[in-house]
């Protein structure tokens, strides 16, 4: 049995000295004698008895009250609670080459900046009981949201990201380190860093290698995405009249480094080359990074107040009625 409001349980000492406290200032007799002697050979009666046992009923009947108000509750179905405790934090680069757009979402061409919104979006909303932060780099890394469990939140914030809001680079060594610091003080059994990019390091005063074997020390795995098609993809331009044409260009992605940094922490590197390929990579890590610890929770209880406060009621009711009729003292 459990209660759901404690804070009735602290009346049960005061109540009860107060009403000890209250029959011993009524104990004095109603009629004086100038000698014991006159008394001392008469033996109470019942009734004189149980009018000075009748302040137990009222104790009982109290008691049973404030339990009552308590609200006394019992399990009566238990079941088993999963919960992940995993902490997740999304690098993600948002420098210009960002905006190539070589991946399509429902058959429209789309940057890949705004596909790996998308897609990033749904790999929230599939997680439960993680904490997920956003990090986004180019030139210098920036914290978009900590580690929260409010996705709507988190959701509102990716929404922020966009090529171009930092200084144009590739500072992957800067975005890890970031992320890092957002995971130093978690005390959760699983931390991962997904670190999204198109290119190479090439700014930053933190080589990404050496950012990785700090996360291998901190036991942090960081699972890597090399997003975009090999080659030349079309970058959106502006013509002499303001009209967005394409141009041919080749965005040269460090398939190697994002390889090591991977392997150094006991992850996977993967490649996305269009959007589809893109969600089987997060579906993949969503599956590999769910850690299961059962806890014994319970859904359904019974209300038990009704058998603390009903006889409470009716004890209550016939030591007033005793008072005033049969028990009734008289001055």
């Amino acid at each position: 049995m459990i209660f759901q409001s404690w804070l009735f349980l602290f009346l049960l000492p005061p109540v009860v000295l107060a009403i000890f406290y209250a029959q011993k200032k009524n104990l004095s007799s109603g009629f004086k004698f100038s000698s014991e002697e006159l008394v001392q050979d008469l033996k109470p009666t019942l009734r004189v008895f149980l009018s000075q046992k009748i302040i137990y009923l009222r104790l009982i009947a109290v008691v049973l009250i404030i339990l009552a108000l308590a609200q006394p509750q019992s399990p009566i179905a238990d079941s088993k609670i999963t919960t992940e405790g995993v902490d997740i934090v999304l690098a993600l680069d948002s420098s210009t080459s960002m905006l190539a757009e070589d991946f399509k979402i429902n058959g429209k061409r789309e940057s890949r900046v705004e596909v790996i919104k998308d897609v990033v979006k749904n790999f929230i909303q599939g997680r439960k009981n993680d904490r997920i932060a956003i990090v986004t780099f180019a030139g210098r890394a920036y914290t978009v949201c900590p580690l929260t469990l409010d996705y709507n939140w988190l959701i509102t914030n990716l929404e922020r990201v966009k090529s171009g809001m930092l200084e144009d680079g590739t500072a992957i060594g800067s975005g890890i380190a970031t992320s890092l610091n957002r995971l130093k003080n978690s005390k959760a059994k699983s931390k991962v860093i997904i670190l999204l990019t198109d290119g190479r390091n090439n700014l930053g005063t933190i080589s990404p290698l050496t950012a990785a074997e700090a996360a291998k020390a901190l036991k942090v795995k960081i699972y890597t995405i090399g997003a975009g098609g090999k080659g030349l993809v079309p970058y959106p331009m502006r013509d002499f009249f303001g009209n967005k044409v394409y141009q041919r260009v080749e965005v040269d992605l460090d398939e190697d480094t994002l390889s090591k940094i991977a392997s150094i922490t006991g992850a996977k590197f993967y490649r996305a080359t269009d959007t589809e390929s893109l969600r089987e990579i997060y579906g993949e890590i969503d599956k590999l990074e769910k850690t299961p610890m059962q806890e014994k929770g319970y859904l359904q209880y019974n209300e038990l107040f009704p058998l603390f406060l009903i006889p409470g009621l009716l004890l209550l009711f016939l030591e007033i009625v005793l008072t005033n009729t049969a028990l009734r003292k008289v001055p």
